[in-house]
Protein backbone atom coordinates (compact mmCIF):
# COMPACT_ATOMS: atom_id res chain seq x y z
CA UNK A 1 0.00 0.00 0.00
CA UNK A 2 2.88 2.41 0.67
CA UNK A 3 3.98 2.08 -2.96
CA UNK A 4 1.09 4.34 -3.95
CA UNK A 5 0.92 8.10 -3.48
CA UNK A 6 -2.77 8.95 -3.60
CA UNK A 7 -2.29 12.70 -3.47
CA UNK A 8 0.35 12.93 -6.22
CA UNK A 9 -0.71 10.03 -8.46
CA UNK A 10 -2.57 10.91 -11.69
CA UNK A 11 -6.37 10.74 -11.97
CA UNK A 12 -6.12 7.30 -13.55
CA UNK A 13 -3.75 4.71 -12.10
CA UNK A 14 -3.05 1.33 -13.71
CA UNK A 15 -1.80 -1.64 -11.72
CA UNK A 16 -0.18 -4.07 -14.14
CA UNK A 17 -0.42 -7.75 -13.17
CA UNK A 18 1.72 -8.95 -16.08
CA UNK A 19 4.24 -10.51 -13.68
CA UNK A 20 2.04 -11.09 -10.65
CA UNK A 21 -1.20 -12.72 -9.54
CA UNK A 22 -4.05 -12.31 -7.12
CA UNK A 23 -3.91 -15.50 -5.07
CA UNK A 24 -6.14 -15.07 -2.02
CA UNK A 25 -8.67 -12.96 -0.16
CA UNK A 26 -5.97 -10.82 1.47
CA UNK A 27 -4.92 -9.63 -2.00
CA UNK A 28 -8.54 -8.93 -2.91
CA UNK A 29 -8.99 -7.02 0.34
CA UNK A 30 -5.85 -4.95 -0.33
CA UNK A 31 -7.08 -4.09 -3.86
CA UNK A 32 -10.50 -3.18 -2.49
CA UNK A 33 -9.01 -0.81 0.09
CA UNK A 34 -6.71 0.73 -2.51
CA UNK A 35 -9.56 1.17 -4.98
CA UNK A 36 -11.72 2.85 -2.34
CA UNK A 37 -8.90 5.20 -1.33
CA UNK A 38 -8.42 6.33 -4.93
CA UNK A 39 -12.17 6.72 -5.33
CA UNK A 40 -12.27 9.00 -2.28
CA UNK A 41 -9.72 11.20 -4.09
CA UNK A 42 -11.93 11.16 -7.24
CA UNK A 43 -9.34 9.00 -8.98
CA UNK A 44 -9.76 5.70 -10.76
CA UNK A 45 -7.73 2.53 -10.26
CA UNK A 46 -7.50 0.06 -13.15
CA UNK A 47 -6.18 -3.50 -13.17
CA UNK A 48 -4.45 -4.70 -16.32
CA UNK A 49 -3.04 -8.00 -17.62
CA UNK A 50 -5.01 -10.16 -15.20
CA UNK A 51 -4.74 -13.88 -15.83
CA UNK A 52 -7.93 -15.85 -16.37
CA UNK A 53 -7.76 -17.34 -12.87
CA UNK A 54 -7.33 -13.85 -11.34
CA UNK A 55 -10.36 -12.59 -13.28
CA UNK A 56 -12.36 -15.57 -12.04
CA UNK A 57 -11.30 -14.94 -8.45
CA UNK A 58 -12.35 -11.26 -8.70
CA UNK A 59 -15.64 -12.28 -10.34
CA UNK A 60 -16.35 -14.66 -7.46
CA UNK A 61 -15.58 -11.89 -4.95
CA UNK A 62 -17.59 -9.15 -6.68
CA UNK A 63 -19.99 -9.02 -3.70
CA UNK A 64 -17.14 -7.65 -1.56
CA UNK A 65 -14.98 -5.78 -4.06
CA UNK A 66 -15.52 -3.38 -6.92
CA UNK A 67 -12.60 -2.96 -9.33
CA UNK A 68 -12.07 -1.59 -12.81
CA UNK A 69 -10.50 -4.17 -15.07
CA UNK A 70 -8.91 -2.95 -18.28
CA UNK A 71 -9.31 -5.33 -21.16
CA UNK A 72 -6.00 -6.48 -22.55
CA UNK A 73 -5.43 -5.23 -26.08
CA UNK A 74 -5.77 -7.63 -28.97
CA UNK A 75 -2.83 -7.44 -31.29
CA UNK A 76 -3.20 -8.38 -34.92
CA UNK A 77 -0.36 -9.39 -37.18
CA UNK A 78 -0.12 -7.58 -40.49
CA UNK A 79 -0.26 -10.02 -43.40
CA UNK A 80 2.69 -10.02 -45.74
CA UNK A 81 2.07 -8.22 -49.00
Amino acid sequence: MDKFDLMDDPDEVVVDFKESRIVDMSAIDALDKLSKRYSQQNKKLYLRHLSEDCRKMLKNAEAVIEVNIQEDPTYKVMPER
